[in-house]
């Protein structure tokens, strides 16, 4: 199953790409929800091959996640790959600049089931795809203008 959204953000390809790699604070966020992310490199910025591992709840049971970084080609790609149990993920996430204070964001969500059990839990989230693609691109909109607000505040 796949999810895709895109979105244009008012601010610099730049500034957008600082935004999306600001992992300490995506790592602080993912805290106040309650996640458990713990970094699997030393560097301030993660090289291809390095990721993180995170604890959270989903369905009643504790999981374990990891996430690694793929590709880092700044400042237009992005690529991710998880794993939790059976679920395989990828995440790709592309910029391309519609004008110097203009920025279209294109982001992909794949999972691949591996084991009967994820096979269940995409089946269940096939059947309420309208409604996790609403909530992902509304999330998408919602991340959009808090960069632009970010921008804002810099300038």
């Amino acid at each position: 199953m796949q999810v895709t959204a895109t979105e244009d953000v008012a601010a610099p390809i730049d500034h957008v790409f600082a935004e999306l790699t600001a992992f300490d604070a995506i790592e602080r966020q993912a805290l106040r929800r309650g996640i458990d992310v713990r970094r699997k490199f030393r560097t301030p910025m993660p090289k291809p091959g390095e990721g993180w591992e995170a604890q959270f709840r989903f369905r009643g049971k504790e999981r374990t996640a990891t996430v690694e970084l793929l590709q880092f080609d700044a400042p237009q790609h992005l690529q991710f790959a998880g794993a939790s149990g059976g679920l395989e993920t990828t995440t790709q996430i592309d910029l391309v600049p519609l004008s110097p204070n203009r920025t279209r964001v294109t982001v992909a969500f794949k999972m691949s089931p591996k084991t009967l059990s994820a096979r269940l839990l995409v089946q269940s989230f096939k059947l309420a795809r309208s409604r996790i693609n609403t909530r992902f691109r509304d999330r998408m909109a919602q991340y959009a203008r808090e960069i632009e607000a970010k921008l804002v505040k810099s300038a």
